[in-house]
This record gives structure tokens, sequence and C-alpha cells, in this order.
């Protein structure tokens, strides 16, 4: 009994020494890390260096600050000069990833690398294409740096015009470069959408969705210019000319790939060449092989050649309706609000623009086309001659959406919202016919309403 009592007591003991050594471990612990950060956070890296390697060695789990310190000290150093820190950046990211998993993104993370490697020269062409496509196929999701993409790209594109990849391996990464791009643009526009929606309803934004709204017209202007410098990047080699070469040389070795015979024709149909003689043995094919929303598409296409618009339409619907990809259906519904806008049924083709936004928040000309088609319809919408002029500002809040949802053709649809506000009532109007912050209904296929500008 007292040999138990004795145990208990030396047990007993044993514990609380330690929980003191722990709490005494803890406590130097965030003196040892205070040394590093907070040099860190006035920028003093040079003083916050010498601390780092102590901290990462002693207290590696203490705070997630220590890597995120250390990622912006690193950075600075290379950015100054220092490449032999390239390698210190990297073991940072690794700790991160080994210490805190869950609050790393790992795609982020290795694309960061493989531009940092890229930016100072370190490895070969093909090493550096290595570092990015590593880091892609591991975390696509989270690799979403609109210049690591186009670096990424670039490299391919570069590797074949040194003989070191074939032009169809430039082709697949392109379509996978294009559609990840447009797939955040449409993540960024329908957040910004939902700010701008909530916006018009006359509920004012907090700070923070002030914030976030600037970011996401700034990031969307960024993927544009991105985008842009990518199709440039291709280049010429996406020509008709040069893709009729390419897949004619092996249309006959290549036939009864469905998966072949699929990508050359929807590189054709992308670039228009749907005149040339092999986009028509390829989509015959392809029909023959795998019926589908391609190509329903693609039929629908050669009937527009040939002038059968209703029948063409009729393919597009079907196409639409089967397709999976949402940039392709995008497409599909574009292809019918413009076929129904020229044909004059303007309903009908806000309708599917409406679908091309639905799938695509981001696409800007929609909202400039719904813009357009609007004001041409003012002469015919409304009673009197002011509620006429009045349909011309509905039509400018629609150029003014298009604006900040696609910063590429900003500068057109900022030119168009003034240009029908030019057109709309204006003081001296509003002043004389008393309407001054009155609401506006719009009874015909425009719909809803415009509310008078307050003098």
């Amino acid at each position: 009994m007292k040999l138990n009592v004795f145990l208990t007591g030396v047990s007993l003991a044993l514990a609380l020494v330690s929980t003191s050594s722990v709490a005494q471990d803890g406590q130097e612990c965030i003196a040892m890390v205070s040394l590093f950060t907070e040099p860190a956070k006035a920028k003093n890296y040079q003083e916050a260096y010498k601390h780092y390697d102590n901290v990462v060695t002693k207290c590696p789990q203490t705070t997630m600050a220590i890597y995120q310190y250390a990622a912006k000290m690193f950075g600075d150093f290379i950015k100054n000069g220092d490449k032999t820190k390239i390698s210190d950046l990297e073991k940072s990211y690794q700790l991160r990833m080994q210490y805190y998993p869950s609050k790393t993104k790992e795609g982020s993370v290795l694309s960061k690398l493989a531009q940092v490697r890229f930016d100072n020269g370190i490895g070969t062409k093909q090493e550096q294409f290595s570092y990015f496509d590593a880091a892609f196929k591991k975390d696509a999701a989270n690799f979403k740096s609109p210049k690591a993409l186009y670096t990424y790209f670039s490299l391919a594109k570069d590797l074949y015009t040194d003989g070191q990849k074939d032009l169809q391996e430039v082709f697949n990464l392109y379509d996978v470069v294009k559609n990840k791009m447009e797939v955040e643009e449409g993540k960024l526009a329908k957040r910004l959408t939902d700010l701008i929606d909530k916006e018009e309803t006359g509920v004012a934004l907090s700070s923070k969705e002030k914030k976030r709204l600037s970011a996401y017209e700034k990031n969307l202007s960024i993927f544009g210019k991105v985008k842009g410098s990518v199709d440039s990047k291709l280049g010429n080699v996406a020509d008709c000319p040069n893709l009729a070469i390419l897949y004619n040389k092996d249309f006959e070795a290549m036939k009864g790939d469905i998966s072949w015979i699929r990508n050359a024709a929807g590189r054709l149909s992308g670039k228009d060449c749907t005149e040339d003689p092999l986009f028509i043995k390829l989509v015959e094919q392809l029909d023959r092989l795998e019926p589908s929303a391609d190509t329903k598409m693609y039929l629908g296409q050669l009937e527009d050649q040939n002038g059968n618009t209703s029948k063409a339409l009729t393919y597009y619907e079907q196409s639409a309706t089967m397709q999976t990809d949402p940039n392709k259906q995008a497409r599909i519904y574009y292809k019918i609000a413009e076929a129904k806008r020229k044909s004059g049924n303007y309903s009908a083709a806000r309708n599917y623009y409406k679908k091309v936004l639905n799938v695509k928040p981001n696409d800007g000309r929609s909202y400039l086309k719904i813009a357009a088609m609007i004001a041409k319809s003012s002469t015919s919408c409304g009673g009197t001659p002011f509620e006429k002029r009045a349909v011309n500002w509905k039509a400018a809040e629609y150029a003014d959406k298009a604006a900040r949802v696609d910063p590429s053709i900003g500068r057109n649809a900022r030119a168009a919202a003034d240009s029908y506000r030019a057109r709309a009532p204006q003081k001296t109007d509003i002043f004389s016919a008393g309407m001054a912050g009155k609401r506006i209904v719009l009874n015909c296929w425009v719909g809803g309403s415009v509310r008078v500008p307050n003098l």
C-alpha cells in the first residue's frame, strides 16, 4: 500500500515537472518566434534572418506566421539579387506544407516556386516547364496565378519552337490553360456580379465588400490581358492552313481514334476553319463514331455555311442541351443569341444571352449586346417621348455591367454607356417633366423599370 502511494506521488511529481517544462518551452518559443516575426513585420529582413534558423529548428510549429513571413523575407532577398535564397524559400514552403498542410494550397505554393525558378533563370527550359507541369498536375484547382499560367504555356510554345515539343502538345496545353483562365474569370465575375446587383438594389456595401469588389475588377482585368498574351504567344501556328496541314497528314492513320477526331474537329471549329474540306470529313467521321453535343454543333456550323439558318439553330439547340462543358455551352448559346438578334427577335436573343451569362458570368459581350438591343428599341418602348428616351438608362445599366465584369471590353462598354446616357433625358428635361426620382415601368419586351435620376 505504501509502495503504491509512493509511486503515485512520484508520478504526480514527474507530471508536474513535465507540464512545467512544456509551459516553459512554450514561453521560450513564443519569445524566440517574436525575435523573428517582429523585425519581419517591419520589413527589417536582415535582422529577422538572424533568428530564422533557430526558430524553424527549435519551434517549427509555434505559428504559421513563421512561414508566411519567411516567404516574404526570402522573396525580398531574391528580388534584390540573392539567388542563393531560392533554396531557402523552397525549404520554408516545404516546412509549411509539412506542419500546416490543411492551411497550405499546394498548387499555389508549387506554382510560385516554379515562377521564382523561371524568373531567376534556374534550370533549362525543359526543367522549368517540368516545374510548372508538376505543379498544375499536382493541384490544378489552386494553380490560379495568371502570370504562372502564362509562363507555363509560354514555355511549352518555346519548347515547340526549339523542336522539343510536338505541336499537338502545345494545342492541348493551350486549351487547358485558356479553360482554366475562363473558369477563374467566371468565379470572379460571379462574385463581382453579386456585389454589383446588391449595389443596384440600393443597399450600401460594407468597406470589406468594396475592397473585394475592387479586387475582383482588378483581377478580371489581369486575366483579360494575360489571355490576350496567351493568344499572341500561340501566334499563327494555329491558323487554318497550319491546322489543315497537321490534321490532313494524320487523318487516314487516326480516323478510327475518336479522341483524335474530336480534338481535331474542335480545334478547327474553335478557329472558324469550318470551310476547309477537312472539317467536313472530320465532322462526318465523328458523327459516325460518336454522335454528341460537339457533332451537333459542327453540323449546325455546316448548315450555317450553306445558309440553312433554321436547321442550323435546331442543331445548336440540341448541342447546347447535350453539352456538359460550360465554356462550350456558352459559345453555343451565344451563336443562337446572335442569330436571334440578327433576325430582329430581341426578346428571344436576350433570353439566350442570359443563358450565356448563367454559365459564363464574365461574358461582357452578352451584356453589351443586350444594351444595344434595348437602346435600339427606345422608340417603341414607352408612351411619351420622355419615357421612350428613358429606356436608354436601362441600356446604360447593361453597358456598365459589361465593363465591370469584362475589363477586356471595358473602354468600349463605358463609351457605349456614356452614349446611351447622352440619349436619355437630361437635367432640364427631367425638371420640366417633373420626373426626378420617379420610377418608369418599361412596357415592352425590355421589361423591368428605370429610376429617373434625382436633380
